[in-house]
């Protein structure tokens, strides 16, 4: 079995063998595409060195490096990474009637120091964990309680999914044209509607206005012209469209809650 059928059965078929465990998995995912599966555990995904796209049935969401998402039970998804360089820590929980709803609802969240040094201690630790195990499990059990208390409030980082085949053919064309500042009678005309029409259909499928969507594409594809290191922030702002740079970088601090020079200093691997 190659190494990438390795990883593929890890998502599909051993999370849940044992219902009772808490699951461990850390990996370099290079970039393998996960297709749609589900667990009957909670999911706590966590990204370092990158970025990762985790599709459900209506969303893209968007995880960047020192972020981690919440995907509760038995919600199909799939996971690709954006760059080989990424590595994904995982840890899964039975979740219990009883348990807080945070465990019922999907969400981004940045992480916290506490919580990032509890998850760096397992990064050594694979596969189910016991409550046999007086050494291990206290810790993952420990990490699930603290989840629902440190993480208030997610992310807006996610893009519903098209259902109407003429605004899919329109994402692609906004994901070519980013450099581009793109009114929307500009994209009304090349759908050929009116902008009424256009909008009423826009908002409709998407659940949000067509400007929102437009800068969270714009803010996602810029946070990944930043991990590549490469451009500087300026170079970046234009590059997604934004010919002012403060309010390139205040758009940044509404949607990533910090300015693009902090970001990259937060895009640590640790081994």
């Amino acid at each position: 079995m190659t190494k990438n059928e390795q990883k593929e059965k890890y998502y599909l078929t051993e999370v849940d063998k044992i219902d009772s465990s808490i699951y461990c998995y850390h990996d370099q995912m290079g970039e393998i595409f996960i297709e749609e599966h589900g667990h009957n555990k909670g999911q706590f995904i966590y990204t370092e060195g990158g970025i990762v796209h985790i599709k459900t049935e209506t969303k893209t969401h968007f995880l960047p490096a020192r972020h981690y998402m919440w995907i509760p039970p038995n919600v199909k998804h799939s996971i690709y990474p954006r760059t080989p360089e990424v590595i994904m820590r995982n840890l899964y929980f039975p979740i219990l009637q009883k348990d807080s709803v945070f465990y019922r609802t999907e969400g981004i969240y940045p992480i916290s120091d506490l919580l990032r040094l509890m998850l760096c201690y397992t990064r050594k630790w694979s596969g189910d964990i016991l409550i046999t195990d007086e050494e291990r499990f206290p810790i993952v059990a420990a990490f699930k309680v603290l989840l629902p208390q440190i993480s208030i409030k997610p992310l807006m980082l996610t893009l519903p999914r098209a259902n109407d085949p003429r605004l899919e053919k329109m994402t692609y064309y906004l994901k070519d044209n980013l450099d581009k500042n793109i009114s929307l009678s500009e994209i009304a005309s090349y759908m050929c509607m009116s902008e009424r029409s256009f909008h009423r259909l826009f908002k409709s499928d998407f659940n949000m206005p067509f400007i929102h969507y437009y800068t969270l594409l714009r803010m996602f594809k810029a946070v990944e012209y930043i991990l590549e290191n490469k451009y500087t922030i300026g170079e970046i702002a234009l590059m997604v469209g934004y010919s002012s740079l403060p309010t390139f970088s205040n758009t940044f601090v509404k949607i990533l809650g910090k300015r693009p020079s902090e970001y990259l200093r937060g895009n640590n691997i640790y081994v």
